[in-house]
């Protein structure tokens, strides 16, 4: 065999992507030495290439990481990029340039962030520069031959077509071509695209592969050499473990690599407080909550209360269980019980409603596997589906009402959350189930919450697991059209999944997403164990979760774990 030639650096100014695995000891000094000569304030990051026949000549220059200007390029005034940024041959930038991570710029385009002045009392050649600059969000191909002027924002996701002259700010997801360019389609919007570019099963069988070939890593780094974190440099947690747990079971099939599967549910297991049963996060003291236990022995927030699902979820998977009794539910009287539900915040806190009755039947559901003593005072599970049942709206099968504030948002996601703990866990029926898909569906259209960009992983799966669960109970065929609003439904879920799935980051995974609520937009393990069950609950409404290979069988599992009513 011989030996492969060695490329020229012009092979590499033209083909920059080849750089990193095939060029020579020597031709890494050049291009070192290449970096530190350019001008202005210059930072280049790491694996990074600039081409030495670039005219790169700026006053200001921040180069993110794997980022790379092509042979030919002129780069002048202020360019700043995130990582994975590509300027390629021939193409111009100059003036005040923003660009955000993964942007794709094509051959021989122009981004013109500054401008003359037009005034009538002097040549244009005379004429001051005004820049206003321009800005590009994440994810964005710019094709071959594009003009963008100065002002312009170019929002995330966007896709402009070879030959366009963009002149005016174009909103996220925005597919434009066109002289000037107008926006042509929202890039989400599969059922107008060609069928190579929808969702269907090459895809999730392509994302799951990457994902699953990734996952080990994604939890080591989460991993700070005692316990786990959320993401590099955040403080441990609980949840943090039990989403490690969780991740990894459900890609690999096994507990985490950083300890073995005993010591694991130790670990998770010492964490339960024996007198209450609870679960406090870290650093509150043994026999303390980090909400004060109401009256009924049973806290109204805090983490213990999701404690109650994470950590009983996480033992369940690596075959163990709570060593003690969750007592708040074993020893709460039917009496007592109704008395909190109607004390919960119905009309401004569904949500936290939900997630309280979540929290309470499903530590209900883990003293019933105990095979010691009773699993709540009797009648206490009935009255709690009794009172669930009278109290839902007819007109909405909801828990709560809507607000001119939040819109459907408290209340989608209480629905969630209540009916999770109570009547999908417990393998029940949901009440009213054709009137809950309306309102979700009505919720889904609320841009507040939905527009683009604006999906975090709690509104997604809040509204992707009602319809999941709704059309399973109608009779919905999976993947097919003859449920009660299934084209709607579908239309939804396919839009969800393609932005989804481009969410994925190698090596990190996915980020939780905006708002107030969760651990923010950096990827973690919140994020990516919510997300991977969200991918599932979405393809699945579409027929074609066979082919991730995976289904959920923590906290998001789709499958009740009682088969029927609930006895005390």
């Amino acid at each position: 065999m011989e030996p492969r030639q060695e490329l020229p650096v012009q092979h590499f100014d033209h083909c920059p992507w080849l750089f990193g695995n095939e060029a020579t000891g020597e031709q890494r000094l050049a291009q070192a030495e290449r970096q530190r000569s350019v001008g202005g304030d210059s930072e280049v990051g790491e694996r990074c290439y600039v081409a030495g026949s670039a005219a790169v000549f700026p006053d200001r220059l921040r180069l993110g990481d794997d980022s790379y200007i092509a042979a030919h390029a002129y780069v002048t005034g202020e360019l700043t990029t995130g990582t994975d940024c590509t300027l390629n041959p021939f193409t111009v930038v100059r003036g005040t340039v923003m660009l955000g991570s993964g942007v794709r710029i094509g051959a021989h385009t122009s981004l013109l962030g500054f401008n003359h002045s037009t005034a009538p009392d002097r040549p244009v050649f005379r004429q001051p520069h005004t820049s206003r600059g321009i800005v590009v969000g994440d994810d964005v191909w710019i094709g071959s031959h594009v003009v963008v002027v100065d002002g312009v924002t170019i929002g995330d996701h966007c896709v402009i077509g070879a030959g366009a002259v963009v002149t005016k700010d174009l909103p996220e997801w925005t597919v434009a071509a066109g002289n000037p360019a107008r926006p042509l389609r929202d890039r989400r919007d599969t059922a107008n695209a060609s069928p190579a570019r929808a969702q269907g099963g090459d895809a999730l069988a392509r994302f799951a592969e990457t994902a699953r070939g990734q996952a080990a890593d994604i939890v080591a780094r989460c991993w700070d050499g005692e316990r786990y974190a959320d993401r590099p440099g955040a403080a441990p947690t609980v949840r943090a473990h039990c989403d490690a747990v969780e991740i990894a079971d459900l890609l690999l099939a096994t507990p985490p690599g950083q300890l073995d599967r005993g010591e694991h549910a130790r670990r998770l297991s010492a964490l339960q407080d024996p007198g209450t049963g609870l679960v406090p996060e870290f650093g509150a003291p043994l026999g303390a909550t980090p909400s004060v236990p109401h009256d009924d022995g049973f806290p109204g927030e805090g983490p213990a209360l999701y404690h109650v699902l994470s950590v009983g979820y996480a033992l369940d998977l690596l075959g163990a269980s709570f060593p003690h009794p969750v007592r708040g539910a074993r020893e709460m009287t039917a009496e007592q019980l109704v008395a909190r539900l109607e004390r919960l915040p119905w009309r401004d806190g569904a949500w936290g409603a939900g997630a309280w009755i979540d929290s309470w039947a499903t530590a209900a559901h883990w003293n019933l596997r105990r095979p010691d003593a009773e699993a709540t005072r009797p009648g206490s599970l009935e009255a709690l589906f009794g009172w669930l049942l009278t109290r839902a709206d007819p007109r909405t099968g909801m828990w709560g009402s809507p607000s001119p504030v939040a819109g459907w948002l408290q209340v989608v996601n209480g629905h969630y959350r209540l009916t999770r703990g109570s009547f999908a866990q417990f393998g029940l029926e949901v009440p009213h189930p054709r009137r809950v898909v309306d309102a979700v569906l009505e919720h889904a259209r609320d841009l507040r919450h939905f527009g683009a960009g604006r999906e975090n992983a709690c509104n997604v799966l809040d509204v992707a697991h009602p319809l999941w669960l709704c059309t399973r109970q109608l009779g919905g065929d999976t993947g097919g059209d003859g449920g009660y609003r299934s084209a709607e439904i579908r239309a939804w879920a396919e839009r969800q999944l393609a932005a989804a799935l481009p969410r994925w980051q190698d090596g990190r995974g996915f980020g939780f997403g905006p708002g107030t609520s969760g651990p923010g937009p950096e990827p973690g393990l919140q994020g990516t164990e919510m997300w991977l069950a969200i991918v599932w609950l979405l393809a699945d409404l579409l027929g074609r979760s066979d082919a991730l290979g995976y289904r959920p069988r923590g906290v998001h599992r789709p499958e009740p774990v009682h088969d029927g009513p609930p006895r005390t």
